[in-house]
């Protein structure tokens, strides 16, 4: 940058563009951004959107610009009479020879000193480890009800009711009022949390429209912040807009950036968790059937391998019969046999022409003799089949289980006979005279028996 002494020391006549252009540029090099306040007053809201006026105290004034992407970020309106300190970079305007000041930023006279409140307070709480991460609560994911506390009158509290309602409206909302600016606001703010507090909702919404730090700074005091984590619920703060921070945002489980915002946190969409559950309930169907169908399968396979007991009751009877049949076929046989001995001795005896008393005796002693041969031969079968009928008898499984038994079928569908095979937690079925139970080994006892 050309020094302006030099620049007049070299060139004593310079134009008016030239001494204008000098002076900026000595302005704009020795003032860096400077923090001036003072009061509004000559104020004009151009139609480009930047906002010209002059900033006054009792003994002088200076004009001041603030342009249009500046204003946009202000979150208030400048009124004439207002006390203010503006951020400005000390300016000349060339074009008509005015000395101005460029405004960054503005904030409300005082602003300065509840800064450093607001940071003490925050270095403060924060050493005592009030915003620790590891103390915050869990929000809820499904809320049943919630509760809201801020001012009826505030607009933030319709934006959260709309969006409840739109996106969850079976959420059971509770609201309990309370001042959110003015003296004493941060005493009836804790008081509304402790009351909420002891409620039977799922969670609290903190929540007020956007304003200055004056406007928040009733969320910026101690009680409010011990009252948000004296609370038993979890608490969400939606305080002011996105670019605003109170002491309640960091003591809160969670800062939203806007109360909105809050209300989407803690509301679910309704049609997307429809459509979850639709998709759940049709992996749940797919996976039923899927399950019956592999049950079935399974109760095919051993429904083929059983063998009913009444079906081998029918084999034994079958066996039995036939048994009896060959019984008879065999005395049958040997009657036969007898009886053409008989004759054989008859002829045999009337060709000696024996005496006839003796050889009656002897033929009736043989008779005798034929007779009880005969009676003995059938009950000897007799007893053979008495005795596997009650063969039979013992071997029918009602029979047993009639008698108080039961019939345990092992995992492998066999019969258990030994209960070595068995481990604990595996499954049997019990099968009684009447009925059936299926059982889970708990422990195998060890026979007793010498091995």
């Amino acid at each position: 940058m050309p020094d302006p002494a030099s620049a007049v020391s070299t060139n004593p006549v310079l134009s008016v563009s030239s001494l204008n252009r000098l002076v900026r540029d000595c302005l704009e090099s020795t003032f860096p951004l400077t923090w001036v306040g003072g009061e509004i007053s000559n104020l004009t809201y151009a139609a480009s959107g930047h906002v010209y006026f002059s900033l006054k105290d009792a003994n002088a004034q200076v004009r001041c610009v603030m342009w249009r992407n500046r204003t946009q970020l202000l979150g208030w309106r400048l009124e004439n009479g207002q006390k203010i300190e503006a951020r400005a970079l000390v300016s000349f305007y060339e074009p008509r020879g005015e000395f101005q000041l460029n405004v960054e930023s503005v904030r409300r006279a005082g602003q300065g000193d509840l800064f450093e409140r607001f940071l003490r307070l925050k270095a403060k709480l924060e050493s005592e480890g009030v915003f620790a991460a590891e103390i915050k609560r869990p929000l809820p994911e499904h809320p049943q009800a919630l509760a809201i506390v801020t001012s009826l009158q505030a607009a933030a509290l319709r934006d959260v009711l709309s969006t409840l309602r739109r996106r969850a409206p079976h959420i059971r909302v509770d609201l309990y009022p309370t001042p959110v600016q003015g003296e004493g606001a941060a005493e009836k703010i804790a008081a509304a949390l402790k009351l909420a507090a002891a409620g039977d909702c799922d969670a609290i919404i903190l929540c007020r429209g956007g304003g200055s730090i004056e406007d928040l700074w009733s969320f910026n005091e101690e009680v409010v912040a011990r009252a948000i984590r004296a609370s038993a619920l979890p608490i969400i703060s939606g305080v002011g807009h996105e670019t605003d921070f109170t002491i309640a945002d960091f003591a809160a489980d969670l800062r939203a950036p806007t109360p909105t915002a809050a209300a989407e946190i803690l509301s679910p969409d309704r049609e997307t968790l429809l459509a979850a559950l639709q998709q759940f309930q049709r992996r749940i169907s797919r996976q039923f059937e899927r399950r019956l169908a592999e049950r079935a399968q399974q109760l095919d396979w051993l429904a083929a391998r059983l063998t009913h007991p009444a079906e081998r009751l029918r084999q034994r009877r079958e066996t039995v019969m036939q048994l009896g049949a060959r019984l008879g076929r065999a005395l049958d046989h040997q009657l036969t046999i007898r009886r053409q001995g008989l004759g054989t001795l008859a002829h045999r005896l009337g060709g000696t022409r024996p005496r006839l008393e003796s050889a009656r005796d002897h033929l009736k002693y043989l008779q005798y003799r034929l007779e009880n041969s005969a009676c003995q031969k059938v009950s000897g079968a007799e007893a053979k089949l008495n005795a596997l009928t009650a063969s039979l008898i013992q071997l029918d499984p009602h029979a047993v289980l009639n008698r108080g038994y039961a019939l345990a079928i092992g995992p492998d569908g066999r019969a258990v006979r030994d209960a070595a095979s068995l481990h604990p937690g595996a499954t049997l079925r019990v099968s009684f005279a009447r009925g059936a139970a299926v059982a889970t080994v708990e422990a195998v006892v060890a026979s007793s028996k010498a091995q």
